[in-house]
């Protein structure tokens, strides 16, 4: 829809048909951002519908989504049933109400009405296709497409490949896979159910909480892996695990299916499995061997990978739907500038920005498997992710972009060398305290995370940005019409 927009000629080929199942469902407030900016700067109104709760509840009621207040991590050990300790919680809000929410995409539904939207603007659609060859000759592209028993020839001048971990381009290039560094080899199991209970309702709970768990990107997380739960307004949950190998090894052998592996894990960790006695899976259980990859190439002469294709690191942050919204917005920004003649040189830095903030993220992640036995280095370590997201998000907000131009801060020189120190800490066993976390994001902590005394609940106080707006060299006028078009209670400020 951005090239259209921008008057080119495109062709979607999809080897499937929707609506369907798909994984990745979690947005963030910065993919709520990115969704607006490329409303904003690509004429596609429509998209800005889905930038929050509220709105997409008055605007697009028939698409199915759940509301995402925050992030909610629960620690857990194997057959201890309750939860209660503050230090085996950890509530961030990334909100300070449903309104202006994050959301969970339901994908059946939320794909097929992007595809439907795409062809009304004009992209010619192929659905049921399979490539059968590809061949750049002269400048030029011509694919060949077998569909419905006819072959079907396009021409192109240029190709974006928009898959996912079996990326077509790095098949037919024969571009190599390079690991992640640090990540522990990862698998993954997952599926949709209906009756599952809500694990904020379960008794024990603060009365104090930010924000009710459950309305949220629910964590509950546990040496070698962690357990995904996410609900949406239709009555479906999606719920799953990414497991290091070793502890999916221990769960399963290869004569049982995905099934059993998520049944084993839920006899493990008992206040889990009680939010589950009810479940019923409405489709299929699936297994992904392998969750982490990287390629070693993203762009090149005509042709480009969407960072979906380029590489995946882990659900565990919801970095997804982020790093692939950044990279639509700066293809269609390196096509309105540079035409429809792009060489390779022209991507250059789409390429090292993919790679760098890929592998920031990955860095992080990385160490977060490793503490995930330990609560209180996984809570501390967690709030440095935070910390460099709602920087990041209220300084494109202020029109700052330049304060933070990579996510994660990844172009940040200061901020990168502290994470990666924090990170090799934590990979090494060694103790994180509260004031190694300071030390990192005191310069780019908005949002009160360095405020110790709130003990592991964040909620979403406007005054901890107002305190802190010399960070972003913001002036209280700057603020007050930033939350005035947010929609938020400004007075507050004025007072």
């Amino acid at each position: 829809m951005v090239l259209r927009q921008q008057g080119y000629s495109v062709a979607l080929v999809e080897k499937g048909t929707h609506p369907r199942f798909a994984i990745g469902e979690s947005s963030t407030p910065f993919s709520n951002l990115l969704l607006e900016k490329l409303a904003v700067n690509f004429g596609l109104p429509i998209l800005n519908s889905f930038s929050e709760w509220g709105r997409w509840q008055r605007e697009m009621p028939q698409i199915s989504a759940g509301l995402k207040r925050g992030f909610s991590f629960f620690h857990h050990e194997p057959g201890i049933t309750s939860v209660r300790e503050r230090s085996k919680q950890l509530l961030v809000a990334a909100s300070p109400n449903d309104v202006v929410a994050d959301t969970h995409w339901y994908r059946p539904e939320f794909d097929e009405f992007l595809v439907k939207t795409a062809q009304e603007n004009g992209v010619i659609y192929f659905d049921s296709s399979i490539i059968q060859s590809c061949r750049h000759i002269k400048g030029s592209w011509t694919v060949s497409i077998a569909r419905y028993g006819a072959v079907l020839n396009l021409s192109a001048g240029f190709i974006i490949d928009a898959s996912g971990s079996n990326s077509f381009l790095a098949n037919m290039f024969h571009i190599p896979n390079r690991r992640f560094e640090f990540m522990p080899q990862t698998c993954a199991v997952y599926a949709h159910f209906q009756n599952v209970h809500r694990f904020d309702q379960s008794s024990g709970f603060n009365s104090n909480l930010p924000y009710p768990p459950d309305d949220a990107a629910l964590h509950h997380v546990f040496r070698g892996g962690w357990i995904w739960v996410l609900r949406f307004n239709n009555g479906i949950t999606s719920a799953g695990a990414a497991l290091e190998d070793w502890l999916a090894t221990e769960l399963n052998d290869s004569s049982e299916d995905a099934e059993n592996t998520w049944k084993r894990l839920l006899q493990r960790f008992p206040a889990i499995q009680a939010q589950f006695k009810q479940a019923e899976a409405v489709t299929p259980f699936y297994f992904t061997n392998q969750l982490s990859f990287r390629r070693s190439e993203v762009a090149g002469e005509s042709w480009a990978m969407l960072p979906s294709a380029a590489g995946f690191v882990d659900p565990l942050l919801s970095t997804g739907f982020p790093l692939t919204l950044l990279g639509i917005y700066r293809l269609g920004k390196v096509f309105q500038e540079k035409g429809p003649h792009l060489r390779k040189g022209d991507l250059t830095e789409y390429q090292a920005k993919t790679f760098a903030e890929m592998d920031t993220a990955a860095d992080l992640i990385s160490a977060l498997y490793f503490t995930m036995g330990s609560p209180e280095k996984f809570n501390l370590l967690a709030l440095v992710y935070f910390a460099a997201m709602s920087f990041t998000e209220t300084a494109w907000r202020l029109k700052k972009e330049e304060l933070a131009s990579s996510f994660l801060l990844a172009g940040d020189l200061n901020f990168s060398a502290g994470l990666k120190h924090l990170c090799n800490r934590a990979r090494s066993g060694s103790a994180i305290t509260p004031n190694d976390i300071s030390s990192v994001i005191e310069n780019y902590d908005i949002a009160g995370l360095g405020d110790w005394s709130r003990n592991n609940y964040y909620d979403v106080r406007l005054s901890d940005l107002f305190e802190a707006r010399h960070k972003l060299g913001a002036t209280t006028n700057d603020l007050i019409i930033l939350f005035e078009k947010l929609g938020l209670e400004s007075h507050l400020l004025r007072a």
